[in-house]
């Protein structure tokens, strides 16, 4: 295997102004008026990988624009496909940024920038790396491709298109995402789990107009009241969802996951500081972990309704809503939970009221098989770029594409994050460690070795 040492260090500097190049560009996806600067982000990606004499197309969309390339084919060795996003979440509230967010500032041995760790540091990790094997090389010991989008921060549509009618040209062996975290500070991680989610916003409707609680409080059907026991019939007292059928598809945690999980070197105590709480909470007769990472959940993510203004206004409000989302895991599906909710919500509806349930959005939850070939490869990589063997996790949030990626093309994922759950990933002050960076590209680096050894 190759020795990247050298190289890498010799790099160092660069790796990091060619990251904050790319963090400069404000590539907010979700306004229009930063259309030109996700552009923008797509051509300087392109252009990285055209000096490494890869082959790059810029592929207009109907939204903003990705990025694919491929390395030349490697006869006899699998093809990896690397996926990440150069599109970022909006900076506001600018604040309560320390620097501006589009100004990359260093401090405490992070990078401070919307973007650091969402996508465009990890990303940018593998790019590096293909270009440590070229320049010390000549060559790759597999095929790398890539896939940069510009839209993964409002739902990657213009991907999912490209995907169904791609699947020849995309045709790999797995798939590397790293736009997760470590388990913590030195502590790298493989993920194999990702929760799906399943959102939606109901809005509930009584009389024509906002009425005078003291005149008519009591005749009439206020829907905030009604809103409030309809959403708290949702979850009882253990924490568990009382939608009918909710549970039926979920794949219990096996004995061994239960071990793995216990063993990972989690301090309650430190987690609450973290999170300025002074207590946890969540379905009985499961750890925080356990909770975080591998059953559902359900939690309000909004309420609206009613006077929200400064001082009082006995107001018996014409209109009340909320927005909810639950957590899945694999094997729940978002539609089926859909009809049940639906029933369940109308049930509990009381007259003087009419109910709107809208379904926002939904993805199932995703695994990778932990015997996976390409499983052990990583964890070896990854080993070799930080200096300790990672542990196997599983992840709260969701990450839709990854289960695109399982149907439309048959791979397996590989989340290898260099991120750190503290990054402020789409709050202020998003930060990116750089120890972790250059380790990433160690890692990735070792990853192409280790993956074109592999067979299945």
């Amino acid at each position: 295997m190759p020795d990247f040492d050298v190289y890498l260090e010799d790099r160092r500097q660069q790796f990091e102004e060619d990251l904050c190049d790319l963090l400069r560009i404000p590539s907010v996806s979700a306004d229009r008026r930063f259309a030109p600067d996700v552009r923008r982000a797509a051509e300087w990606v392109a252009e990285q990988l055209r000096h490494l004499e890869l082959k790059v197309e810029l592929i207009e969309t109907a939204g903003h624009p990705m990025v694919y390339a491929e390395s030349p084919p490697v006869p006899g060795a699998p093809v990896a496909l690397v996926y990440g996003h150069f599109d970022v979440q909006p900076p506001d509230p600018l604040d309560q940024w320390i620097s501006p967010p589009f100004e990359p500032t260093r401090r405490d041995g992070n990078i401070y920038a919307r973007g650091a760790t969402d996508d465009k540091g990890q990303m940018l990790t593998h790019l590096k790396s293909v270009q440590a094997w070229i320049e010390t090389q000549g060559r790759l010991p597999l095929q790398v491709k890539f896939l940069i989008e510009g839209e993964e921060e409002v739902g990657s549509q213009s991907l999912h298109t490209f995907l169904k009618e791609n699947r020849e040209r995309l045709a790999c062996d797995v798939v590397v995402i790293s736009d997760t975290s470590m388990f913590g500070r030195d502590r790298p991680a493989i993920t194999y789990g990702l929760r799906g989610i399943a959102y939606y916003e109901l809005r509930l409707t009584g009389p024509k107009q906002d009425l005078h609680s003291g005149t008519f409080g009591g005749a009439v059907m206020n829907p905030a009241n009604a809103l409030t026991k309809m959403l708290a019939a949702l979850i009882d007292d253990q924490g568990r969802i009382q939608v009918p059928g909710f549970y039926d598809d979920v794949t219990p945690l096996t004995p061994q996951e239960r071990e793995q999980f216990a063993a990972l070197p989690f301090d309650e105590a430190a987690f609450q500081r973290q999170l300025g709480v002074n207590a946890l909470a969540g379905e009985a007769g499961y750890t925080t972990l356990e909770r975080r990472w591998a059953r559902p959940t359900f939690d309000i993510n909004g309420i609206f309704g009613g006077y929200q203004a400064e001082g009082a206004k006995t107001v018996l409000p014409a209109k009340a809503g909320a927005k909810f989302s639950f957590r899945l895991v694999p094997n729940q599906d978002p539609k089926k939970i859909s009809q049940s909710l639906q029933a369940y919500l109308e049930k509990r509806c009381p007259p003087g009221v009419t109910m709107e349930l809208i379904d926002m959005h939904g993805a199932p939850g995703v695994r990778t098989p932990l015997d996976c070939p390409y499983m052990s490869a990583a964890a070896r990589a990854v080993e070799r770029g930080f200096g300790q063997a990672p542990v196997f996790i599983c992840e709260g949030g969701s990450i839709p594409i990854v289960l695109d990626f399982q149907q439309q093309l048959g791979a397996d994922a590989l989340l290898l994050g260099w991120g750190l759950d503290d990054d402020n990933t789409h709050s202020p002050n998003e930060k990116f460690r750089l120890v972790d960076f250059h380790r990433g590209i160690k890692a990735s680096c070792h990853l192409w070795e280790e993956l074109s050894r592999t067979t299945v």
